[in-house]
């Protein structure tokens, strides 16, 4: 039976392709499709890809048109913000040092104290005022950075049920300290819990990534800090991004870019809703977005002695979301140029954050035709890939080799062929 295809893309296609004089050979060398998939999109035969319409829509300058018309997944279920009411997720560990997430009720947590709950206490250690509190603030922060700096070398999994036991113990230590210490604790507790959330999405737990979101607010909002709340809607929007339901992805980061949060928080929201806007093919709004983060972004007055929240490792953090963006909207020579400028300037240490863009820049290559500059700068990245096993750029990677899929008898996609396979076997789903 043939693909159902509702719509009217393969009739519009054809229409728009006669009208700028293309041949279906023509308009396939120009967006890298082969004539034989061209003509089975047009006749209805085969399905078109989102990717698929925005790079004709670039080619025949259609301004969205095209991608108009091709509907978006289904959007997967489970993201709802009481879905967890009532139960607290904890890292079971295994004598093996294997973990995995359980989930414990709120009421058992609230009776018995997380530190009963999880089989540790503090001793009864109180937390006085002065040179010892301080010192204690001051190395959990310098802990914090460190173990930020392990996740860009190391797999989710060796690094979630240290987060976790740490979030606690600054939760713990937090309730036996002086008020101006406490806040302090609460707020290192909170950025501690975001990071937890990060981590659980990179190992593809998104349910668990948006519990420790949420226990991160509560965190903050109890240490008096409120902007995490506007954080929240941003991260959430991404993971709404991520399972294909852009509309609520796009509500979220407006909500997120109107609150009442600091200027960095905004301009992290003004990011995501222009990835939202570049998935959708709009491509004026995205680059409002864009410029509107630059400018929020150049208004951040940071306390050098706070952790960041969100990205830390980007020298221009717009001008690469700038090259992801462009990707999306079927403009990836743009892109793949931004891409390979933005992360040539990252720092050597930063695996995670370079095997994400790097993906990007391949993908951009391959979509640009470049197919053995693809391979050449995936051959590169797959040991990487391996090392850091993100849920999140295993999706890029099984993106980049389908798009490969498309040139079986090119002789660097044959060679390549194997490593990916295994690469993609042995990733986090």
């Amino acid at each position: 039976m043939l693909p159902q295809q509702p719509h009217a893309f393969g009739p519009e296609l054809r229409r728009r392709r006669l009208a700028a004089d293309l041949s279906l050979d023509q308009l396939g060398r120009r967006v890298h499709y082969s004539k034989g998939q061209l003509s089975k999109v047009e006749r209805g035969l085969k399905l078109p890809t989102p990717q698929l319409a925005r790079l004709c829509d670039e080619e025949l300058g259609a301004r969205g048109a095209l991608a108009g018309l091709v509907p978006a997944p289904a959007p997967a279920q489970g993201i709802t913000p009481t879905s967890h009411e009532g139960e607290v997720w904890l890292m079971h560990l295994d004598k093996d040092g294997s973990g995995s997430f359980q989930p414990v009720g709120r009421r058992r947590v609230i009776s018995a104290g997380a530190a009963s709950v999880l089989g540790i206490g503090v001793g009864g250690m109180n937390v006085t005022t002065g040179t010892g509190a301080s010192t204690l603030v001051d190395a959990s922060r310098a802990l914090f950075g460190q173990y930020r700096r392990l996740g860009q070398v190391s797999g989710p999994g060796a690094l979630l049920p240290q987060l976790i036991s740490q979030t606690h113990s600054l939760q713990q230590l937090a309730a036996r300290s002086g008020t101006r210490t406490r806040q302090a604790l609460l707020v290192l507790a909170s950025r501690f819990a975001e990071y937890t959330g990060w981590m659980a999405q990179e190992s593809g737990n998104d349910d668990a990534a948006l519990w420790w979101t949420d226990r991160a607010v509560e965190l903050a909002e109890a240490g008096n800090d409120d902007s995490l709340a506007a954080y929240a809607l941003a991260r959430r929007s991404l993971i709404s991004l991520f399972r294909g339901d852009t509309d609520r992805a796009v509500d979220l980061a407006t909500h997120a870019l109107d609150s009442q949060a600091p200027p960095r928080i905004k301009g992290l929201a003004a990011q995501k809703l222009a990835q939202c806007q570049a998935v959708k093919g709009d491509y004026d709004a995205c680059m409002r977005s864009l410029d509107r983060s630059r400018n929020l972004l150049a208004l951040e007055r940071r306390d050098p002695h706070e952790p960041v929240i969100g990205a830390s490792h980007l020298p221009d953090v717009v001008a690469m979301f700038t090259g992801w963006c462009l990707y999306e909207l079927g403009r990836p020579r743009q892109a793949a140029e931004i891409l390979g400028r933005e992360t040539a300037r990252l720092p050597g240490h930063a695996l995670r954050t370079r095997s994400r863009y790097e993906l990007r820049r391949a993908l951009a290559h391959a979509a640009a035709g470049e197919i053995e500059l693809a391979c050449e700068v995936t051959r590169g990245l797959l040991p990487t890939i391996s090392l850091v096993q993100s849920a999140t750029i295993t999706a890029d990677l099984r993106r980049l080799a389908r798009t490969l899929g498309r040139h079986p008898r090119n002789a660097s996609v044959r060679e390549l062929s194997p490593e990916l396979s295994t690469t993609l076997a042995a990733a986090p789903r």
